[in-house]
C-alpha cells in the first residue's frame, strides 16, 4: 500500500528491486496499490483502475496503458507535469544564506557526553524574490532539515539574511513577523490539520495572533482564500477529514496564504496526491505565485515535479548541496555523478 510514496527515486528503484526478487525467490503474488503510474507501468503484469469505489478498467498493463478505454484512465494517464517555460527574471534577494550549519543532539553510550550529528554543512546560497527554488537529494539528505532552519523552526549556526536582517539577530516582535511572512506547507496535510477544528478555524487561527480583525473582517479573508484555492466557502463549518487528499492539501495552502506570506517552503506538498491532482496542485501553486508574488522554496523528491515548478534547482547529498543551477541546466546537463544517478533512476521508473 504505497510502499515507495515517501522515498526518492534512487531508493524506490532498490525497494522494487529487492522486491521482485523476493517474488521471484518466494513465490509470491502482489497487491501493488500506488498513485505512481510510473511504477505501475514498470512492476505490474494486471493494472485495475479504481474511482469513487469502484474499479472502472482493469486488463494486461501494456494494454491499459497503450489503449485505455475509460475517461479516466486517459486522464490520469495525460496528466504529467511539463518543464516550466516561464522563468522568474527578478534580480533583487529575498533571503541569502551563509556558511548554515545545523547539528542534532544523538544517544551516545557515555552519559557525560552528548554525540551530534551534522545534518546540514556549511551550506551558502540565495533565493531571488518571486523565483522557485528546486529542493532535491536522496531521504536523509538534509532537505527538510534545511528548510525547518530557514523557517527559524529549529537552532542553526551561521547566517541567514531574510529581507536584509540576520533572523538570528531578530528581537521578539520581528521573530513573530517572521512567522506570518515565512510559511511552511508539509507533505501530510491529514496530520497537519487540527482533526477537532472545522476548516474556517484552522485557516483563521494565525489572523487572531498576527492581526486585529473584526469576526465580519475575519471571515471575509477566510472566504476569499478559499476561493483563491479552489474551495467553496460555505464548506467552511467541515472539518478536514470531510475532504480528499488534494482539498486538504490546497485547505492547508488557504492557511499559509491568509497569512500574505512572501516565501513560502512547500516540503513535499504533493508526494501523497496522484498524478491528476498534482497537476491541479501545481498549476494552484503557480497562480498564486503570479497573484501573491510568491517566492516559493520547493522540497520533492519527484524530479518531474521540481522541473516543472522550479527557476532553479539545488542538488543535496549527505548534508551538502553537490549542485546547483537553471532547472534546464541541472536536467538536461548534469555536471555531478549524483545528479546523474538521481536523474537516471527517475527516468528509468517513470518511463517504464
Amino acid at each position: 500500500d504505497e510502499p515507495t510514496t515517501a522515498l526518492d527515486v534512487t531508493i524506490q528503484a532498490q525497494i522494487l528491486d529487492l522486491m521482485t526478487k523476493l517474488q521471484k525467490e518466494l513465490g509470491m503474488s502482489i497487491l501493488f496499490i500506488t498513485h505512481d503510474l510510473g511504477l505501475v507501468e514498470k512492476f505490474s503484469d494486471q493494472v485495475c483502475v479504481m474511482k469513487d469505489g469502484k474499479i472502472v478498467e482493469k486488463g494486461n498493463t501494456l494494454e491499459v496503458f497503450k489503449n485505455p478505454q475509460h475517461d479516466y484512465t486517459k486522464k490520469l494517464l495525460d496528466a504529467e507535469p511539463q518543464p516550466k517555460d516561464k522563468f522568474s527574471s527578478n534580480d533583487n534577494v529575498l533571503l541569502d544564506i551563509e556558511n548554515l550549519n545545523v547539528f542534532y543532539n544523538i544517544p551516545s553510550s557515555n552519559p557525560f557526553k552528548k554525540d551530534r550529528f551534522h545534518a546540514v554543512k556549511d551550506i551558502s546560497f540565495s533565493i531571488k524574490a518571486n523565483s522557485t527554488i528546486g529542493l532535491v537529494g536522496e531521504s536523509g539528505s538534509g532537505k527538510s532539515t534545511l528548510g525547518r532552519a530557514i523557517a527559524n523552526l529549529i537552532p542553526f549556526e551561521g547566517s541567514i539574511i531574510y529581507d536584509g536582517k540576520d533572523i538570528s539577530k531578530n528581537s521578539a516582535q520581528e521573530s513573530k513577523n517572521l512567522k506570518k511572512d515565512i510559511q511552511i506547507i508539509f507533505q501530510d496535510p491529514y496530520g497537519s490539520l487540527s482533526p477537532r477544528m472545522t476548516i474556517g478555524e484552522i485557516i483563521g487561527e494565525g489572523l487572531g495572533v498576527h492581526f486585529s480583525y473584526s469576526r465580519e473582517e475575519k471571515n471575509q479573508k477566510i472566504d476569499k482564500v478559499l476561493n483563491d484555492v479552489g474551495i467553496n466557502p460555505s464548506q467552511k463549518s467541515k472539518y478536514p477529514h470531510e475532504f480528499s487528499g488534494g482539498q486538504r492539501q490546497r485547505i492547508a495552502i488557504a492557511r499559509s496564504l491568509i497569512m500574505s506570506p512572501a516565501f513560502m517552503i512547500l516540503d513535499e506538498p504533493t508526494s501523497a496526491l496522484d498524478r491528476s491532482i498534482q497537476i491541479q496542485v501545481i498549476k494552484l501553486l503557480k497562480d498564486l505565485q503570479d497573484e501573491y508574488s510568491l517566492t516559493y522554496l520547493f522540497i520533492s523528491h519527484d524530479l518531474k515535479v521540481i522541473r516543472s515548478m522550479s527557476d532553479e534547482i539545488f542538488v543535496m547529498k549527505q548534508g551538502r548541496i553537490v549542485e546547483a543551477g537553471s532547472a534546464n541546466e541541472v536536467f538536461d546537463n548534469p555536471k555531478e555523478e549524483y545528479t546523474r544517478k538521481l536523474l537516471n533512476a527517475a527516468l528509468s521508473y517513470a518511463s517504464g
